[in-house]
């Protein structure tokens, strides 16, 4: 059963409902559907975000970099840690480290035990942007990011139960 949003029909339910018998199609229109939906929010909620953030001189991925950072025992992690943690390739945490660094919001130390390794380390400037960002981005004021408001906590909780089903479980 479909259900309206703010009182309107839905076009994706609507559409895919009305047209998955019809055009011949096998299966249940949800996966195409649950994935659909979960692709269209991701690509609105990345730009709204990206056009948040270049406010503060950041991309998403400089975002996460620098909260994980400024989470993270000390303000340092190794660059594997990071690419594992953020789910994207080592290229792209090296390549946004060096944007990062040009900007002075962090830098790059050698490991104390292991030569091999580098560390990266979120500067007070790097902590002052982030700061600045997540209390931006907690009272938002680019669409959609504005309408999510109080409902950051029950989406975060509302997504568990799927992140868990697809083996999200280790960090």
């Amino acid at each position: 059963m479909h259900t309206p949003t703010r009182g309107r029909p839905d076009p994706l339910v609507t559409g895919a409902l009305d047209r998955w018998d019809g055009q011949g199609l096998t299966g249940e229109p949800w996966p195409f559907m649950a994935l659909c939906s979960i692709s269209r929010l991701h690509q609105l909620l990345k730009k709204a975000l990206e056009a948040e953030l270049k406010r503060f001189g950041i991309n998403r991925t400089g975002y996460f970099l620098l909260t994980t950072l400024a989470l993270s025992t000390g303000g340092s992690a190794r660059l594997s840690a990071l690419s594992r943690l953020m789910m994207v390739h080592q290229t792209t945490v090296t390549l946004t480290i060096d944007q990062l660094e040009a900007e002075g919001l962090v830098i790059r130390r050698p490991h104390a035990h292991d030569r091999r390794t580098t560390l990266v380390e979120i500067t007070e400037r790097g902590r002052e942007c982030v700061k600045r960002a997540n209390e931006a981005l907690t009272h938002a004021e680019t669409v959609p990011l504005d309408r999510l408001g109080g409902l950051y906590q029950e989406l975060f909780a509302a997504l568990q139960p799927v992140r868990e089903a697809v083996g999200d479980t280790a960090l």
